[in-house]
């Protein structure tokens, strides 16, 4: 098993935090993991993405120009990554924000209305689990277990109390998920 997951939006959206559980989580399941991530020198508002892959086996480069998954977050992200996402691949991505929906009819293609869910919440925090969550849904490549201890390594200390809120969106992500394609 090997997964090569590409999750770019803005920054502040908790793209790169999204990544690094997702890695944690990995690491609980003994997998091989990378994670790298980019964005630039605006960091908050600006654009951000990183890229994850979780192995079976050693991951000989971190550095990949085609994903089995896209998460997408934003226009410029769709722009730039939808052609990346490998044929019978997956893009799941959240419609607020994006106004060319993707056009692909070789892969699978997944909505999530995490904004709309975060809201509900009051909790706009809870916007990069809501889709990891649907994420997992779709291709539960860790288990929430694995995401749990994720979140504990990931997280300070003084922020574990966020943890069950953290569980109650990566759920809501799970069952709001839709295929489109």
């Amino acid at each position: 098993m090997k997964e090569e997951i590409i999750i770019a939006g803005f920054g502040g959206q908790g793209v790169l935090s999204m990544g690094k559980i997702l890695a944690y989580a990995g690491l609980m399941h003994d997998k091989e993991v990378s994670w790298m991530p980019a964005y630039g020198p605006e960091q908050r508002g600006g654009t951000a993405n990183v890229t994850v892959i979780i192995s079976n086996e050693k991951i000989s480069s971190p550095v990949l120009n085609r994903f089995d998954t896209a998460i997408i977050l934003n226009q410029q992200s769709m722009n730039k990554f939808e052609s990346t996402v490998k044929p019978g691949g997956i893009l799941i991505y959240d419609p607020h924000g994006i106004n060319q929906i993707p056009t692909r009819t070789d892969i699978s293609i997944y909505t999530v209305r995490a904004m709309d869910a975060a809201t509900e919440m009051d909790n706009s925090k809870a916007f990069n689990m809501v889709v990891l969550g649907a994420y997992l849904k779709v291709k539960p490549i860790v288990d929430m277990d694995g995401v749990i201890k994720g979140l504990k390594k990931s997280l300070p200390a003084r922020h574990h109390h966020m943890i069950p809120m953290n569980e109650k969106a990566l759920q809501k992500g799970m069952d709001i998920v839709e295929k489109v394609v």
